[in-house]
């Protein structure tokens, strides 16, 4: 079993920082590919950022260069940096985690086994 649990999100102006992180059970999450995904109200989930443990990151076109995905194997956490928010970065941010997935290549939500329950990111403008 693995368990994911993401810190609790905020409410920010635009052009501010948040700094998500998601936590696994024990080292599980650190030979799997993790991802934060993103649902805003009436969209679809969206793939943000995902990063593979044994190395690798990638980003979706429209937070590129905004945000930074990043790990700390000490705490067995992931986190997401997220900068230059704007309005339309509003949405649920969900961690994700495949623990058979090395190649850690897609954004599809149905390919990832794991997730945690979700935390509310706003950006006023």
């Amino acid at each position: 079993q693995v368990q994911l649990l993401e810190s609790v999100g905020g409410s920010v102006q635009t052009g501010g920082s948040l700094r998500l992180a998601c936590t696994a059970s024990g080292d599980t999450i650190l030979s799997a590919c993790v991802a934060w995904f993103r649902q805003a109200p009436g969209k679809e989930r969206a793939g943000v950022s995902r990063l593979f443990v044994g190395g690798g990151t990638a980003y979706a076109d429209s937070v590129e260069g905004r945000f930074t995905i990043s790990q700390d194997s000490a705490k067995n956490a992931v986190y997401l940096q997220m900068d230059s928010l704007r309005p339309d970065d509003t949405a649920v941010y969900y961690c994700a985690a495949d623990p058979r997935d090395y190649s850690c290549a897609f954004f599809a939500a149905a390919r990832y086994p794991y997730w945690g329950q979700g935390t509310q990111v706003t950006v006023s403008s």
